[in-house]
C-alpha cells in the first residue's frame, strides 16, 4: 500500500505546504485506484439541455443585465496564470532543432512537409501583421540587432530568439496576458488590456466602477502591475471607467501529489514527495474568495479587437442578465420555502427546477412531502451558472452532456474528453456526435438568497479528477489534476446552457492564431 511507505518527514512536508492531510491521503487513494469514467447519457442539443433564446427572452435578459450591472453586482474573473509556452511550441521546437535557422532552410523544410516548419514559415512571411512587431524591433535593437536587416538577411533564428528568449521579449516564458495580441488606435494592446476594455462594456456600475480579478503566477505579478501602471489610466480616461483590479495566486496547498507507475509516492532526487500544480480546478478556491456577487469567467486568450467586440459584449450581457433573472426566481422560491413551505410552495419550487434546469425529484418521492421539500431546498440552494455554448467546429476539448450523478440525478454538465472512457465505442460516439462545444464563457452566481457566499468546495464532484502520465527527472509518474474549474468543480451547481454564436469564441492557442481575421485590425484582415 502506498500509505505504508509514508514517513513522519513526509507528513511534515505535507503539513508545511499547507496541504490538508486527509485530502493528501485521498489523492493517494485515487492515484492508486482511479474512480470510474464519467458516463454520458446523451449530448445536450437545442431544446434538450441547450437553451435557444427568442427575441423576448433576449430583451428581458439585456434589461436584467443592465439593472444588475448598474448596481455593481458583476466582477470579471480571469484565469491568467498560464504561461504561453504551448503557444510557441512550433517555433521553440524549430530553434531547438535548427539553432542557425535561416529562411532558405525554413522554406525547404516546410516544402518537404515538416509541420513545425510550415507553422513557422507562415509566421515568418506574415511578421508585419503581428501587433508585437514594434516591441520586437526595440528588443532586438537592445541586443544590438536590427529587425529589418535580420528579415532582409533571412535570419529567422535571430528574430525568433528575440521574440521568444531573453535577452529579448522573452515571450515563451511570459503568460498570455502580457503578450501584445492586437493593434489598436492607441498602439499594441495586450490580452490583459482587452479584458479591461471588455469589462468596461458589460461589468460597469453606475459611476463607472469596474471590478476585475485575475489569477496570476507569483513570478509574473510584477509584470502585470507594471503593465497596468503604464496603461490603466489611459484606458480609464478613454472609456470613462474606474478599474478596481485584484490579483490572486494558485495556492500551493492545492497542489497534488504524484505517484510512480506502481502507485507508490513519487520522490525527487532528494527523496522528497513530488507535488505538482493541481490544474485550473485549483482556482475554485480563488473564485470563492474573490468576494464577487455575480462573476463572469472567461479565459485570458479569448479576446478580439474593438471592431469585433459587438457580439462578444452583447452575448456577455445576455448570459449575465439571464443569470440575474434565474437567480431572482430561485431566491423567491427559497424565501417562500423558508417562510411558508406548504404543498403549493413546494410544487412551485419543483416546477421551477423542472422548467429552468431540467431537474425532476427522485422517483418514489411523489407521496413524500418531507422528501420533496428537502429535495427542493437542497437543489435550489446552491451556486448557479449560465454557460454559453458554441456550435462544434472541430475544436478539441469539452462539451455539454447529460450525465447521471452518483445520487441518480440526471443533470447537464460540461465534460472534458479525458473524463470519458476512450475504449468505449458508444461513449466515444456520443462525443463525436455532439453539436456544441464549451468555450469557457460563464456567468456565475456565488451568493445564496441570504447574501452569504457559497462554500464552493461543498459542490465539487471529487471523483471528476484528471489522471495523466508525465515524467520528472527522466522517470515516469502518474499525475492528478483536481476536478476542472468548469467541469467537476461545478458539478453540483444549478446549470443552464445557452447557445451563443461562434463569433464569441476566438482563442489564441498558437502564434499563428493571431494572424486569423478575428485577431487582425481591419486594414490587416
Amino acid at each position: 500500500m502506498a500509505e505504508d511507505l509514508l514517513t513522519n518527514e513526509d507528513l511534515k512536508h505535507v503539513r508545511a505546504r499547507g496541504v490538508d492531510e486527509g485530502d493528501f491521503r485521498r489523492q493517494l487513494a485515487i492515484l492508486r485506484d482511479p474512480p470510474p469514467y464519467t458516463r454520458l447519457l446523451r449530448a445536450c442539443t437545442a431544446g434538450d439541455g441547450i437553451r435557444i433564446l427568442d427575441d423576448a427572452e433576449l430583451s428581458a435578459a439585456l434589461a436584467a443585465h443592465d439593472a444588475a450591472a448598474a448596481a455593481g453586482r458583476f466582477t470579471c474573473f480571469v484565469p491568467a496564470s498560464g504561461a504561453a509556452t504551448r503557444m510557441f511550441r512550433a517555433p521553440l521546437a524549430m530553434l531547438e532543432r535548427e539553432p542557425q535557422l535561416d529562411a532558405t532552410r525554413l522554406e525547404a523544410l516546410a516544402t518537404a512537409g515538416d509541420g513545425d516548419a510550415r507553422e513557422v514559415s507562415e509566421a515568418w512571411r506574415s511578421l508585419d501583421r503581428f501587433a508585437f512587431l514594434p516591441s520586437l524591433r526595440d528588443a532586438l535593437a537592445g541586443c544590438g540587432a536590427d529587425l529589418d536587416g535580420a528579415v532582409q538577411a533571412g535570419a529567422v533564428a535571430t528574430v525568433l530568439g528575440g521574440l521568444l528568449r531573453e535577452p529579448g521579449l522573452g515571450y515563451a516564458s511570459l503568460p498570455k496576458g502580457l503578450l501584445a495580441f492586437h493593434r489598436s488606435p492607441e498602439g499594441p494592446r495586450t490580452a490583459c488590456e482587452e479584458h479591461l476594455v471588455d469589462a468596461a462594456s458589460y461589468a460597469r456600475a453606475d459611476g463607472g466602477s469596474v471590478r476585475l480579478h485575475l489569477t496570476v503566477s507569483p513570478q509574473h505579478l510584477a509584470g502585470f502591475r507594471a503593465l497596468l501602471e503604464r496603461v490603466q489610466a489611459a484606458h480609464e480616461r478613454r472609456l470613462g471607467a474606474r478599474f478596481t483590479i485584484e490579483f490572486s495566486h494558485q495556492a500551493p496547498s492545492t497542489d497534488t501529489v504524484a505517484v510512480d507507475l506502481e502507485g507508490n509516492p513519487f520522490r525527487d532526487a532528494d527523496g522528497r514527495l513530488l507535488f505538482r500544480p493541481g490544474g485550473h480546478g485549483a482556482l475554485l478556491e480563488n473564485l470563492g474568495r474573490c468576494g464577487a456577487d455575480l462573476a463572469y469567467v472567461k479565459n485570458i486568450d479569448n479576446v478580439v479587437p474593438d471592431h469585433l467586440k459587438g457580439p462578444v459584449v452583447h452575448w456577455k450581457k445576455v448570459l449575465g442578465g439571464l443569470l440575474a433573472t434565474l437567480q431572482a426566481k430561485v431566491f423567491a422560491a427559497l424565501r417562500r420555502l423558508d417562510t411558508d413551505p406548504d404543498a403549493e410552495a413546494v410544487a412551485s419550487a419543483l416546477a421551477l427546477l423542472q422548467v429552468e434546469f431540467g431537474i425532476a425529484p427522485p422517483a418514489g418521492t411523489a407521496g413524500d412531502a418531507a422528501a420533496r421539500l428537502a429535495f427542493a431546498r437542497r437543489t435550489l440552494d446552491r451556486p448557479l451558472r449560465v454557460c454559453g455554448m458554441v456550435p462544434c467546429e472541430g475544436d478539441p476539448g469539452g462539451g455539454p452532456f447529460w450525465v447521471r450523478s452518483g445520487n441518480g440525478e440526471a443533470s447537464p454538465q460540461i465534460v472534458e474528453t479525458a473524463q470519458v472512457d476512450a475504449s468505449d465505442p458508444a461513449q466515444q460516439a456520443l462525443i463525436a456526435g455532439s453539436t456544441y462545444f464549451n468555450p469557457v464563457d460563464l456567468a456565475c452566481g456565488l451568493r445564496d438568497h441570504r447574501g452569504k457566499a457559497f462554500d464552493l468546495a461543498r459542490h465539487v464532484d471529487p471523483e471528476a479528477v484528471f489522471l495523466s502520465e508525465k515524467s520528472s527527472g527522466g522517470r515516469k509518474l502518474r499525475a492528478l489534476e483536481r476536478p476542472g474549474l468548469w467541469n467537476g468543480s461545478m458539478a453540483d451547481w444549478s446549470t443552464v446552457f445557452v447557445a451563443v454564436p461562434t463569433a464569441t469564441f476566438n482563442p489564441v492557442k498558437t502564434l499563428n492564431d493571431l494572424l486569423k481575421p478575428q485577431h487582425q485590425a481591419p486594414a490587416n484582415r
